[in-house]
């Protein structure tokens, strides 16, 4: 079988070759969260024939937007409390909140840093 081409490490900079992507000084540290798990049941026609088009029937407008006094249309349908891996907690309408890109896009970034800062 073929390998893969020798390619520049992706540090800027970095002159090593590699053919993984980066050489071992600037290699990430951490690795991919677990939620490769269970990204798969987004997928699933619960969450893409009931769950997700129901939230968005529900409440139509960006939650965090309408907090503002702002009316955006929701794009995304959010857990309020994320489920990890939880089938109860994914499944739990209760649970479900409609917002805009921009405003899933922070609260997944704030709770991404808070997760790394708990684990060190």
């Amino acid at each position: 079988m073929a390998q893969r081409p020798l390619r520049p490490c992706r540090h800027p900079g970095c002159p090593v070759l590699t053919r993984d992507g980066w050489c071992d000084r600037h290699r990430p540290k951490h690795k991919r969260r677990m939620s490769a798990e269970w990204h798969g049941w987004y997928n699933l026609p619960i969450w893409t024939e009931r769950l997700r088009p129901a939230q968005l029937i529900r409440e139509p407008f960006c939650r965090a937007c309408a907090a503002a006094g702002v009316r955006t249309r929701a794009t995304v349908v959010d857990h309020v409390t994320p489920h990890r891996g939880d089938w109860a907690l994914f499944t739990d309408a209760g649970n479900l909140q409609s917002l805009c890109k921009y405003h899933h896009d922070q609260k997944t970034a704030r709770e991404q840093a808070r997760d790394r800062l708990e684990k060190g």
